[in-house]
């Protein structure tokens, strides 16, 4: 056999075996026969099935300590300071250093990408934002720029004091964004977090209307970071596994982004907000004292001028009556997004040789299974 031709073959083999490892690493729950919910999932199951929502990454894993990152999300691909997006943001217990929330509230508009990092990495997510609007074509005359950065404490698992992410690593995630699948577990902004007692991290799941309610997709993408009793389609799977809050001291925080196609104004988008918090709860978390819980909801549906020759806005929006199934959507989203992030995640020893295992899957599975909660 030609030596050309075994290489070959040899490269073949191991490109296999890599991509069937890299399938066990990343099944997700539903590949066990898992469901959450009623409805069904979009193309992705996640929050790039809704149209124009870009992702970017950036993972630091350096040395024995260094176990961080930043996570980007973008509602459009233009220039979000001069076609800002409708959104809202809720706060479910306030425990946290989220920067911008005022004006949102006040305004009902996004101007930023949304940033996700650890706590001491705010203010230097936030400065990275302002260079990245500053140097947009287009934002020549801007003179103020409304980041939106939020964080949950990797401080278990990171040298958070050290503050290692730089404006450069955030800057890295906004160019590395994109459409298509979303990277879960142990990276970006989830890279050094904690969930349940478990590894934590990010994870994502979106839902689609029936034609006969809009066809609307809403996303979610979680940066899991807290506490509670754990359950997974209504099995205290906590407690079977003896892992759950007040136990152990498990504290922490959760991010919950939420974006959907839907023609909704600020006011719904804050309902539809709500309704995601109710997605953490079906989870088993408990929004301690010490967790900043917070959702931020976006509409890519339409956007709004930053500059017009008219003084009014006209959008078509969703009447009340209409949004019930974005509710819904939103809580099964939301909670399929969180359990998403524990399966994807992995063991992981960091600062301080500190070590968080994984959530032990093989046993989650049979648990449910004794349930009759696989199918």
């Amino acid at each position: 056999m030609p030596l050309m031709y075994r290489l070959f073959l040899l490269t073949t083999l191991l490109v296999t075996v890599a991509q069937s490892l890299m399938a066990q690493i990343t099944k997700r729950p539903r590949d066990y026969g898992i469901r959450f919910g009623v409805l069904p999932t979009g193309p992705l199951n996640a929050i790039t099935d809704v149209a124009g929502v870009l992702v970017g990454q950036t993972t630091l894993k350096q040395g024995q300590t260094i176990r961080t990152g930043v996570t980007a999300i973008l509602p459009h691909a233009g220039n979000l300071f001069q076609q800002k997006s409708p959104a809202a943001i809720y706060i479910g217990n306030g425990f946290g250093k989220l920067t911008g929330y005022s004006q949102i509230d006040e305004l009902g508009t996004l101007e930023t990408p949304i940033i996700l990092t650890n706590t001491l990495s705010v203010p230097t997510a936030a400065d990275a934002v302002i260079d990245y609007t500053l140097s947009q074509k287009g934002n020549e005359q801007v003179r103020s720029v409304n980041t939106v950065v939020g964080e949950t404490n990797d401080g278990f698992l990171n040298d958070i004091r050290g503050r290692h992410v730089t404006k450069q690593h955030v800057l890295d995630a906004l160019q590395q964004a994109k459409n298509g699948p979303v990277e879960e577990g142990n990276v970006g902004a989830g890279t050094g977090t904690v969930c349940f007692g478990f590894k934590g991290g990010i994870g994502t799941a979106s839902r689609k209307l029936p034609a006969s309610l809009g066809s609307y997709t809403v996303g979610a993408l979680v940066q899991t970071n807290f506490g509670g009793v754990l359950k997974i389609s209504g099995v205290p799977v906590g407690v079977e596994l003896g892992r759950y809050s007040f136990k152990e001291n498990l504290d922490g925080s959760c991010m919950m982004i939420i974006l959907t196609d839907a023609p909704l104004d600020a006011r719904n988008l804050k309902r539809l907000a709500k309704r995601a918090f109710m997605g953490l709860a079906q989870t088993g978390g408990i929004a301690s004292n010490g967790s900043g819980d917070y959702v931020i909801a976006v509409s890519t549906a339409y956007t709004i001028p930053h500059e017009t020759a008219s003084s009014f806005d006209e959008q078509k929006v969703l009447r009340n009556d209409n949004v019930s199934p974005l509710f819904m959507a939103a809580i099964e989203a939301t909670e399929e997004a969180i359990i998403n992030s524990l399966f994807a995640a992995q063991t992981l020893s960091g600062d301080q040789n500190h070590r968080v295992e994984q959530l032990p899957v093989d046993k989650v599975v049979e648990l449910l299974k004794k349930a009759g909660q696989v199918h």
